[in-house]
């Protein structure tokens, strides 16, 4: 059967901007697949979790799979937003973050269930956490926004990409952004996406090597 896999999100797959001379995860995707399939590019660099909806929109009738990256830059405003605030102690900081992330929580799981709603396939990928910089807290933010991210993709029998284990190296970063995919994480990430299509086992894996 012929493939046309559908690239959903944000920047992680729209980083043609960032690579220079290099290849986006898009052009290494299409590089990748036999020459019958194809790949289509709807992510959007900045896209935020509701802005995602309007991608969905844009779905072409022959899509046979999706592939959704988003939340990082969700990630980022309430880390923003939530980071400055005061807090007593630990316990009480921790409190705060739960109340903010409750937000992102819902979000994320309509998202996930108006693309359900096309009956495709759909993989999804996690954030990831080795980004040159990110300070303790940012990772251990990130940690708990990357529960809801699998807690919600394993509820619903969906595969996961781990990008926090395949984008494990300074190198895979940009350089002129560091929070973008490089040319050569952008082959690891396209690389797990094909074997993620090329899988013929059941549903609700981790798919974390290229």
């Amino acid at each position: 059967m012929t493939k046309h896999t559908i690239l959903l999100g944000d920047s992680i797959f729209d980083n043609k901007t960032y690579v220079g001379d290099g290849k986006s995860v898009h052009e290494h995707l299409c590089e990748m697949l036999p020459d019958a399939d194809r790949a289509t590019l709807l992510a959007v660099d900045g896209a935020v979790i509701s802005s995602v909806h309007r991608q969905i929109e844009r779905i072409p009738t022959d899509a046979t799979d999706l592939v959704l990256s988003v939340g990082g830059n969700d990630a980022i405003y309430l880390e923003c937003n939530l980071f400055g605030q005061d807090s007593g102690n630990v316990r009480d900081a921790l409190a705060k973050m739960k109340a903010s992330l409750a937000g992102f929580q819902n979000e994320y799981r309509e998202l996930i269930e108006s693309l359900l709603q096309r009956n495709l396939p759909l993989r999804v990928c996690t954030i990831y956490d080795s980004i040159p910089n990110l300070d303790d807290a940012g990772r251990c933010g990130l940690a708990v926004i990357n529960d809801i991210i699998t807690r919600t993709a394993f509820g619903f029998g969906l595969d996961v990409i781990d990008l926090r284990l395949l984008c494990d190296e300074a190198s895979d970063y940009a350089e002129v952004s560091p929070i973008e995919p490089s040319h050569d994480g952008g082959r690891k990430i396209a690389s797990c996406i094909m074997h993620s299509l090329e899988s013929s086992n059941p549903s609700s894996q981790v798919f974390s090597q290229s």
